[in-house]
């Protein structure tokens, strides 16, 4: 199916106007949405009730308002709300160049592909070149849809993306969180570097991920229009009971067994829980645990295992 363009806008910098099409980046229809029935199968629509009389209110008799204090309100009507609306422009106003690596993901939002639109092909495939080549992005002000953004426009190998930014006020701060620092030493800093280097690739390929849990159910549901009965399955959580308690010996024993753990993980899932719990067990480093302490604390880990799942399906 041929992409569809949802826009026609123009690209602006000094003198420069490029006439380009705004198309939709990514798919929104990700997430398998369940509908809200009573018990009959019938459908339910939702009603917005009063607070004061508990009486339906319809659409027609609804305001808008914004509660400056508790419980007290100012009132806009429609007009009004419609007065304070940004003006939507179709001009992508170019404001400054920086810097590719100067804005940090953690402000994109929602991407969008740019391509030029009549007699824009010269100056589009030229400015892609130019920032390209200086290793630049463009960073500019757009109104769209009552709300004026700043974006990013960026080019890749095929073609220009614009991106839009979060203000500042929108992205927290990990400052807020008070991550109290630690130090590590520099025998832990080795061994986990050598564990980052054997697990490492060159690059990302979005095509070797796929969203497990979606196709799970999404196979269920084809199940369940085939008339058979959805039963829990028993997934094992990782490391469900296990303790890590030496750091040096976690980080030896993921730089030796990472090619058995994937090797084994075929016949895990197969296994009994009761198996799986033992294997748990076992995977606590040898010398870790006091032995007196192993010898407490092993029937509970299985206990733990083995109640996992009932746990797992009395929270569905």
């Amino acid at each position: 199916m041929a992409a569809r363009s949802i826009a026609s806008l123009t690209l602006s910098f000094g003198l420069v106007s490029i006439p380009v099409k705004l198309y939709s980046a990514t798919e929104s229809a990700s997430t398998v949405r369940f509908n809200l029935l009573a018990k009959d199968g019938s459908r339910l629509k939702q009603q917005y009730v009063s607070d004061k009389d508990g009486k339906v209110v319809e659409r027609a008799e609804m305001v808008k308002g914004y509660e400056f204090e508790k419980d007290r309100f100012v009132i806009f009507q429609p007009e009004e709300l419609k007065a304070l609306e940004e003006a939507s422009t179709h001009v992508i106003e170019i404001v400054a160049f920086v810097p590719e690596k100067s804005v940090d993901p953690l402000y994109y939002d929602k991407a969008y592909f740019l391509s030029p639109d009549k007699r824009g092909g010269k100056p589009y495939a030229l400015l892609m070149a130019a920032m390209r080549k200086s290793g630049r992005c463009a960073l500019a002000r757009w109104s769209w849809k009552a709300k004026q953004y700043v974006v990013q426009v960026r080019a890749q190998e095929d073609g220009l993306v614009l991106q839009q930014l979060l203000y500042a006020e929108e992205v927290r701060s990990l400052k807020d969180l008070n991550i109290e620092p630690v130090d590590v030493t520099a025998a832990e800093l080795n061994l986990a570097l050598q564990l980052i280097e054997q697990i490492s690739q060159d690059s990302y390929d979005p095509a070797e991920f796929k969203d497990e849990e979606k196709l799970r159910i999404l196979a269920a549901i084809d199940e369940k229009i085939s008339g058979k009965h959805i039963v829990a399955s028993e997934r094992a959580e990782a490391h469900e009971g296990a303790q890590v308690i030496d750091l040096m010996e976690a980080l030896r024993a993921s730089l030796g067994g990472g090619d058995a753990k994937r090797a084994k993980a075929p016949a895990a899932k197969a296994a009994a829980p009761a198996v799986k719990a033992v294997e748990t067990v076992a995977a606590i480093p040898s010398g870790a645990l006091k032995e007196r302490k192993a010898a407490k604390r092993a029937p509970a880990v299985v206990e733990e295992a083995v109640a996992a799942p009932a746990r797992a399906r009395a929270r569905k």
